[in-house]
């Protein structure tokens, strides 16, 4: 067992086989690294999986054996909780095979850094939590809210279980050791406030937008209930397989199918060459006023002050992990590796220029990015120039795709309405960032 820092955060995390190929195996909901080891059908599981690949797990914050931060985290946060492993384990590519609701999670992780994934396997994923009328496959809000609360009542009483088990493990239900198993790793896996924590960010995810800018392999394993989640992002992942399982609909330690199809394609898979995209989100920004304001100090003060504008986009862009990538006049194009860390330099540039008298307008996308050279290009660079355009003196406008991806943040936006850009189709609803 070993620990990795992500942040100030402790995730623990273990290393099992030897095999030739590297396999990062996620989990959705809660787990207990030490204790899944104690029943004989959990370490067939992961005896078959060592059969072929070297095979990493962790705990993912607020669960297990890893440290309980207080908060619920975003997809921008635990993606980082994967390459804080990966990191620490020594791995600079594997394969990711992850289930149910850890699938948002790697679907980001293998947009936003292909080099480092190989091929990536779903476990009955999906792409958007709640139902809605271009998704229908999800839960009602109703649903989840009823849901959620039938766990925070009954999280760790015998009773509550049972019925998850019956949902969630049906060909397991009337074998004993398997309850005890089962009902024991749940209670070791979480408290009732991380469990509701981790149900609760389960409802906020919304990846649509990211599943076309997902290039490397991709393999969508579901059972029969799950085929419309798989059908939909099959459909939208580019060259994506997808193959139904007629007991897939059990938790993926029950189905015997899973490492077998997960050797095949990761074998077949790991020779491919590198996407030569990646997901990205891009901030532009640019002094409101500069004309008149160069015009009032004069060449000499203005190129100082400028100067010192400078200065300061930088110094946020290396705090918040952005790279610099173009400079026009006044203008900064950078990039991030996350939307919320873009959000929040977003708002430390507009404070911190701010003091030096001058104003910024902000615009913010995320989307996928070609890579050329050292830099990025495509048409989600000249979507990201767009919304910056539309924004007012001291705003910062974010589009759609931004605000979903930062679901259970805590930034808060206020509704700008749609715009239209030219050259590009259709409408483009904008939200402007109100508070961090």
């Amino acid at each position: 067992m070993c620990y990795a820092r992500s942040g100030d955060v402790a995730i623990a995390y273990q290393i099992v086989g030897d095999g030739p190929h590297d396999v990062v195996f996620v989990t959705g909901f809660v787990s207990n690294l030490a204790y899944a080891w104690e029943h004989p059908i959990i370490r067939r599981f992961y005896v078959r999986i060592t059969s072929f690949a070297r095979m990493v797990r962790f705990d993912r914050r607020g669960t297990g054996l890893s440290d309980r931060p207080r908060g619920v985290p975003t997809l921008e946060t635990r993606i980082d909780d994967v390459r804080a492993v990966m990191n620490a384990a020594g791995i600079e590519r594997a394969a990711l095979l992850a289930t149910f609701e850890a699938a948002p999670m790697a679907l980001l992780y293998a947009a936003t850094y292909p080099e480092r994934i190989a091929a990536l396997v779903l476990f009955n994923p999906y792409a958007k939590a709640v139902w809605s009328e271009d998704y229908p496959w999800g839960r009602t809000d109703e649903e989840w809210r009823r849901d959620l609360a039938e766990l925070e009542r009954g999280w760790g009483s015998r009773e509550y279980f049972d019925r998850v088990l019956s949902r969630s493990y049906p060909s397991a239900a009337d074998d004993e050791s398997f309850r005890n198993w089962f009902v024991n790793m749940m209670r070791y896996g979480a408290s009732p406030g991380a469990a509701l924590m981790v149900h609760r960010m389960a409802m906020d995810v919304d990846v649509r937008d990211v599943l076309p800018a997902v290039r490397v392999p991709t393999l969508i394993l579901h059972g029969p209930k799950n085929r419309g989640h798989a059908e939909y992002m099959a459909g939208r992942i580019p060259q994506a397989k997808r193959v139904e399982i007629a007991d897939g609909d059990q938790s993926v330690w029950l189905v015997d199918a899973v490492p077998t199809e997960t050797e095949r394609f990761v074998v077949g898979a790991w020779e491919e060459a590198e996407p030569e995209t990646m997901l990205s989100t891009v901030l532009f920004t640019d002094i409101v006023g500069s004309t008149a304001k160069a015009t009032d100090l004069g060449d000499h003060r203005w190129a100082e002050l400028l100067s010192s504008h400078h200065a300061v986009i930088r110094r946020q862009l290396d705090r918040f992990r952005g790279r610099e990538l173009d400079t026009a006049g006044d203008g900064f194009f950078a990039s991030f590796d996350g939307p919320a860390r873009a959000i929040r330099c977003a708002c430390a540039i507009t404070d911190s220029v701010g003091e030096l008298g001058l104003e910024v307008r902000a615009g913010l996308h995320t989307g996928e990015c070609e890579i050329v050279g050292e830099k990025i290009g495509g048409i989600a660079v000249h979507i990201g120039a767009r919304v910056a355009a539309q924004a007012g003196p001291g705003e910062i406008l974010v589009s759609s795709t931004v605000k979903d991806l930062v679901a259970g943040s805590g930034i808060a936006f206020a509704d700008r309405g749609t715009a239209e850009f030219k050259g590009l189709p259709g409408a483009w609803q904008l939200y402007a960032v109100e508070h961090i």
